[in-house]
Formats: C-alpha cells, sequence, structure tokens
C-alpha cells in the first residue's frame, strides 16, 4: 500500500496542472456573485479582519457571527481589548471554546499598543511575530485587510487544491502543505490577494465540502478538477487516521450554601488552564464518596440530590462526567461562592455549562 502511494505521488508531482492558470477568473467571477455576507468583511479593518480570524479558528461561521458582534460593541478598538480585565475577555470569549486564543489575542494587543502606536502591522513578516498569529491568520489579514500578496492556506484551501490536482500525498505533512502554499502564491493575482484567499475559504466551505460528497455542480472550477474527472473526490485530501479520544470520567459536584453556588480555578496546565470550573473529582463517584469528599473539605453535608450524566468531546480527549447537586454548611476558602448574580459574571468553560444550567435553577 504504501509503495503504492509513493509510485502515485511521483505521478501527482508529474502531473502537468492542466488549465490551472485559467482558475483565478473563474473563482473571482464566481466569488464576485457568490460570496457570503459576513459582517468583517462588509467592514474589513485590519482589527476585525484580525479578530474574525482567531474566532473562526476550530469554530463555525454562524457560531462566530454573535460573538464577533458582542466583542466589538465591548472593545471597539486594539486598545480597547489590550486593557481589558481578564475575567471580562473570558466572559466575552465564554463558549467559543480554546481560550488560549483570546490569551494570545490581548497579548498581541498590548504588543500593537507597545510597538505600533495601537495598530496591527501592514507587514507579512511583523505579523507573524504577534502571539497567536501563525503563517494562515498573517497572510488572511495582510491580504485582506492590507492588499498585500500573501497567501492564507487553511484547510479549506487545503482540500480545494488536493481535490483540483489529485494530491494523494498525506495533507497534514509540512512539506505537502509548504509546496500547495507555493502553488496558490503562484496562482494569486497581485490586485485582488484578498478577494482571491476569501473565494478561495468559501468555496471550501460551501462547495468543496468536507466529510462528504463535494457539490461538483456548483463548482466554478470543476471543469479543471482531476479528482472530478477520476470520479475520486472523495479520496481527497488524503490524511493519516485519527487517534483515538482517550477518555476519562469525573464527578461534578455543584456545591450549595448560603444561596451560593461554588467555583474553583483550574491550574496552569492540561485542557482548560486557568478557568473557572465547578469542584470535581477524578472517578465516577457513588453518592457515599461523594458526600465523604464534601467532609473531606471542612463541610457538613445538609443534602445530596444525583443530577443527570453527559459528555464532553475535547479535540484529544472525552469526558464522562456524573454530577450531584450538594446542599452543605460551610464555604471553604478554596472555593468562590458566588450568588446567581456572581455567578453570572464569570466565564464558564462550555464543558461545565450543564452544571451551570443546573445551579441557576437552584439559585433562583
Amino acid at each position: 500500500m504504501e509503495k503504492m502511494r509513493k509510485e502515485r505521488n511521483k505521478e501527482d508531482e508529474a502531473r502537468p496542472l492542466f488549465g490551472l492558470q485559467s482558475m483565478e477568473g473563474l473563482l473571482l467571477s464566481w466569488y464576485d456573485r457568490c460570496r457570503r455576507i459576513l459582517p468583517w468583511r462588509e467592514d474589513p479593518q485590519p482589527y476585525h479582519v484580525w479578530l474574525s480570524e482567531i474566532m473562526l479558528q476550530q469554530t463555525r461561521v454562524e457560531a462566530v457571527k454573535e460573538y464577533y458582534s458582542r466583542f466589538l460593541r465591548e472593545l471597539p478598538t486594539i486598545r480597547d481589548l489590550a486593557a481589558a480585565p481578564e475575567d471580562k475577555l473570558l466572559k466575552l470569549w465564554e463558549g467559543l471554546g480554546y481560550y488560549n486564543r483570546v490569551r494570545n489575542l490581548q497579548k498581541a494587543a498590548l504588543a500593537c499598543v507597545e510597538q505600533y502606536d495601537g495598530q496591527l502591522p501592514g507587514d507579512f513578516e511583523e505579523l507573524k511575530r504577534l502571539p497567536g498569529v501563525g503563517e494562515y491568520t498573517a497572510g488572511a489579514i495582510g491580504s485582506i485587510a492590507f492588499g498585500l500578496p500573501v497567501t492564507a492556506v487553511d484547510g479549506n484551501v487545503l482540500r480545494v487544491m488536493t481535490r483540483l490536482t489529485a494530491d494523494s500525498s498525506d495533507v497534514t505533512s509540512p512539506e505537502t502543505k509548504k509546496r500547495i502554499t507555493a502553488l496558490v502564491q503562484d496562482l494569486q493575482p497581485e490586485d485582488r490577494p484578498g478577494d482571491f484567499n476569501q473565494a478561495m475559504m468559501d468555496l471550501g466551505a460551501t462547495v468543496c465540502l468536507p466529510n462528504g460528497v463535494p457539490k461538483c455542480g456548483s463548482c466554478p472550477l470543476s471543469a479543471l478538477c482531476e479528482s472530478r474527472r477520476l470520479g475520486s473526490m472523495t479520496e481527497f485530501p488524503v490524511k493519516p487516521p485519527k487517534k483515538p479520544r482517550k477518555k476519562e470520567d469525573k464527578t461534578v459536584l455543584i456545591l450549595f450554601s448560603e444561596n451560593k453556588t461554588a467555583l474553583h480555578k483550574r491550574g496552569n496546565n492540561g485542557v482548560l488552564k486557568n478557568l473557572w470550573e465547578f469542584p470535581n473529582a477524578e472517578g465516577a463517584l457513588t453518592e457515599k464518596e461523594a458526600e465523604i469528599w464534601c467532609a473531606e473539605k471542612g463541610m457538613k453535608l445538609l443534602r445530596t440530590e444525583r443530577l443527570p450524566s453527559y459528555q464532553h468531546v475535547f479535540t484529544h480527549v472525552e469526558w464522562k462526567l456524573s454530577c450531584y447537586g450538594v446542599w452543605v454548611s460551610g464555604q471553604p476558602e478554596e472555593f468562590l461562592w458566588l450568588d446567581l448574580e456572581g455567578l453570572e459574571q464569570r466565564a464558564v468553560p462550555s464543558a461545565f455549562r450543564p452544571c451551570c444550567e443546573e445551579a441557576r435553577k437552584r439559585l433562583q
């Protein structure tokens, strides 16, 4: 199998890329007719483009729109972002996940205030030096906001290009991405680099779909597509098998004392680092074990209620969470005790959203 793949890769490299030089006109004409109307596109200021690109990492467009508008209402400039308290910043990001994105966003904003008078630099290499801004994000900001002739190759673009060229090399390898980026750079027009990059993104997001059959009948590049000619569209892009997610059991204890509930701040490592969570223990505790856990924390047990269990899936790990509502006397200082209003002001990650709902019901 490996030998066959290597032989096919040699064929891929040798195969002439018939017609791809004509894709610019076809793609931009389609984009002018069919582009998605998105708020950051209608006002492509550098800050707006940057914010949208960071939010869109690992997140669907429809989910981002409301967050994007609310974030800009609260923090309309890079200086506002740089000066925002962490609790406010995390609350604005609550539900989007991957919280390091917003922490890096603020670090980069601070760098912009210190080095570029509160503006994003209009240089590709300087953009890449900002925290959280990699090759793709710098390319998107540079081309869309500043008109720089640079590429923005993400998963959508890799999928489109590997299907167009029937490229069977491993799409996750740096060598493949480097080669495809160079190809896209050669095809990109100098006068509309941002529109070309966004057209490629839109084509991958709405037509050349992942995880299924692409909409070849709606594709402006279908006549140029090698995988369509071969009838092998769904074979691309080629990726190695995913590793199975690690599974972990946890028990969440939603503590209640004097009409307050308890939150705990996670440590500085692992998933959800430095974020607020409901107190929890490793493993699936029995009700008796949960009561012992509370007693060991110095709380006197008043009442225990078994609550619905649920699962939460991260990229590499899956949590199965057993839940108890526990009414106690005593409020250990290792926890932050909050009434309903205080709870609403804290950013609690999606993994504990069902616990938030259960707490709200009982703090009314």
